[in-house]
């Protein structure tokens, strides 16, 4: 038996099908991959080297559209207006459609085209992570819910991906940890999920980079979710079937696009909800501002028309009752106008560097003789080093007074209240109010920023707004969390600004 060249087994060794063809398109040449494309592709009958050489790969096209396709690259060739020529096209085989890249270049000998040589290769799954990331990017651009796009991303990351589970975990409001948002595919509770994972999402924030661990009988790969402002969070995707070392790459990449998809998506979720929560305060302020200012002079009309009648007959006792009443309850209706017209026209936020303990310093002096008149013992913890931030410090002491007279109102006499600041990694400055007093209902806890909602008898529910909104004008955020047994704790998150090295003289 003859040996094959060098050439030849090149040839036949690559898996990629290869084949040439004359001028008029009969076939005069086909290396061994030739064959297993043809029987993997439904045509055994053309697997045979010696059956095909001679035969037209006209007498096979049947589609006028790919002859068409065929003819006109072959004839830019022929005329020198390119060298080589490259395209995809779908095949479908017995199982299932593939696609593949066709590229075609021109033979020549001396200046003159005598054929051409065709070589075609499987590229169906890069076509596939190709199209999961355009569909990804799709779903994501027509979503504005948070929990829309955790589904849309989990949905076609499982469906095309081939993994069997993902788990997406997000950074809370102080990027101090992440938590489980969203999970399919996992049999471990939610919250032995989240510890297992937690170590895969730091790592990959840490080092900016996608990771894989082995896990059990296969392998879990997470990305990060990041952004300009900070961590967003990160997804982590479980596969059992181990993949190749070059799919796994690009299983790698693929996921890599689709968690910066991810990101940008869910920081536009954000912006929009932060858009309309504004908006929607905007709005209740200019009503409550026109409300109060047509309030404030009828007010003022009952209030000099009981006095003057308490003047005219001070010595009828029933009437000094009732008179007094109702000048206490045109005293009560003043200040609920009053903080309408705070929380519906605002005073403009000055902004300056400062340190908000400053501002707590003030706060809790001023307000030492509510703390002693119920025996309440206050600890507190500074932030070490001190925290730079932008602050109006009028309008804070405004916010820190309100929780603070709160959580001195829930706490029992003769307790202790706790005020933690810290200054966390990204800069920001955090403080933790807590007070120890009955938890607030769980069906009472996310309506307490609402405005004109108050479970304190005689509240008129604005202190909570007001204070919402000036910790958002600074560009921080503000919450309440509470548990049976364990108080009511206040927790008010402020972006930390960059500090300008002074330059020596």
């Amino acid at each position: 038996m003859k040996a094959l060249s060098l050439e030849r087994r090149v040839l036949d060794a690559l898996p990629v099908t290869v084949y040439s063809v004359d001028l008029d398109g009969r076939i005069t040449f086909v290396n061994r991959t030739w064959s297993q494309f043809a029987q993997a592709n439904g045509a055994p009958h053309m697997c045979d080297e010696r059956a095909i050489l001679g035969v037209s790969i006209w007498d096979a096209i049947t589609d006028a559209g790919v002859r068409s396709e065929l003819e006109q690259a072959m004839a830019t060739l022929r005329e020198g207006r390119a060298t080589s020529l490259s395209w995809e096209f779908p095949c479908s085989s017995p199982t299932e459609e593939r696609i593949f890249l066709m590229q075609v270049s021109a033979l020549v000998q001396g200046k003159a085209v005598t054929g051409y040589t065709f070589s075609t290769v499987d590229i169906t799954p890069s076509h596939r992570a190709r199209e999961v990331l355009i569909d990804t990017g799709m779903a994501l651009a027509r979503t504005i819910s948070v929990d829309r796009v955790l589904q849309e991303v989990s949905q076609q990351l499982r469906s095309v991906m081939a993994c069997d589970a993902v788990a997406i975990g997000l950074a809370d409001d102080d990027n101090s940890r992440l938590r489980l948002m969203h999970h399919s595919g996992f049999v471990e509770a939610p919250d032995v999920l989240e510890h297992r994972l937690t170590s895969s999402w730091r790592e990959a924030l840490t080092t900016r980079e996608v990771v894989t661990h082995a896990w059990h009988d296969g392998i879990e790969i997470t990305a990060p979710m990041t952004s300009s402002e900070g961590v967003i969070g990160a997804v982590t995707l479980s596969v059992t079937a181990l993949p190749a070392p070059h799919r796994l790459n690009e299983v790698r990449r693929v996921l890599e696009t689709i968690a910066a998809e991810t990101a940008a998506a869910i920081e536009r979720a954000w912006l929009v909800r932060r858009v309309g929560h504004k908006r929607r305060l905007e709005a209740i302020g200019e009503v409550s501002a026109g409300v109060a200012h047509e309030l404030r002079n009828p007010l003022f009309g009952i209030s000099s028309a009981a006095q003057l009648l308490r003047f005219r007959v001070k010595d009828d006792p029933i009437v000094e009752k009732n008179v007094g009443r109702i000048l206490r309850e045109v005293e009560r209706l003043n200040s609920m106008v009053t903080s309408l017209l705070e929380y519906g026209r605002p005073n403009t936020i000055h902004l300056a560097p400062g340190d908000p303990d400053a501002v707590w310093d003030e706060v809790i002096e001023n307000q030492r003789g509510r703390l002693e008149s119920r025996a309440l013992l206050l600890h507190r913890t500074r932030a070490d080093p001190p925290a730079h931030c932008a602050i109006d410090a009028a309008q804070l002491a405004q916010v820190f007074i309100n929780l603070l007279v709160n959580a001195a109102d829930a706490a029992p006499e003769g307790t202790d209240l706790t005020l933690q600041s810290t200054v966390l990694p990204n800069g920001a400055w955090r403080a933790r109010l807590h007070n120890g007093g009955a938890a607030i209902p769980a069906d009472v806890l996310p309506r307490v920023f609402e405005i004109f909602f108050s479970t304190k008898p005689g509240g008129t529910g604005i202190g909570l707004a007001l204070c919402q909104r000036i910790v958002e004008e600074h560009g921080g955020t503000i919450a309440l969390e509470s548990a049976p047994e364990c108080g009511t704790t206040a927790v008010i998150v402020l972006p930390g600004v960059q500090r300008h090295a002074t330059k020596p003289r």
